[in-house]
């Protein structure tokens, strides 16, 4: 049997609790490039362990579809993760509170397009999903030696609904 998570739209407020949104909204906070560039600057709180550092990959993602089955959530205890997309088209994110080192109940968000997210360290969070092809990502996290993965899987699973 499934548990059902019905998908919000991805606002900073709501997914404050997880992470930050990485979006161009608002007015920049500066102008640069004589005035050709806005700069909205250090939008994203990156911490990474004592044992790493900052990397930036790049994620070849299979698009996925809604109706979607959350059967797994991750962890990284050393490090934060942010997704950039390299496209438009949005993305499911999905998040659980951390109770007791455990994932707690899960929420679902859909992008709009070209919102990025960073995931806080320590968050619990779904695979990348995109919903569509190219799912293609810049991705900014730890890079380092020590373990730095978490994995628990959902008995029974969600079904995540737009």
């Amino acid at each position: 049997m499934n548990r059902t998570l019905t998908c919000a739209p991805l606002t900073a407020e709501a997914f404050a609790p997880f992470g930050d949104v990485l979006e161009c909204a608002g007015p920049p906070d500066r102008l640069i490039n004589a005035g050709l560039c806005g700069r909205f600057h250090d939008r994203a709180r990156m911490e990474f362990g004592p044992d790493g550092r900052a990397g930036l990959s790049l994620f070849n993602a299979e698009a996925r579809s809604l109706p979607y089955t959350l059967d797994l959530l991750e962890q990284h205890p050393e490090g934060s993760q942010a997704f950039v997309p390299m496209s438009p088209a949005p993305f499911l994110v999905t998040v659980a509170p951390d109770e007791g080192g455990q994932p707690g109940t899960p929420s679902a968000f859909l992008t709009a397009p070209y919102q990025g997210i960073n995931l806080h360290r320590g968050t619990w969070h779904g695979v990348l999903t995109p919903l569509s092809a190219p799912g293609i990502f810049a991705v900014v996290d730890r890079i380092g030696e020590t373990p730095n993965l978490r994995e628990v899987l959902l008995d029974p699973p969600y079904l995540v609904v737009s």
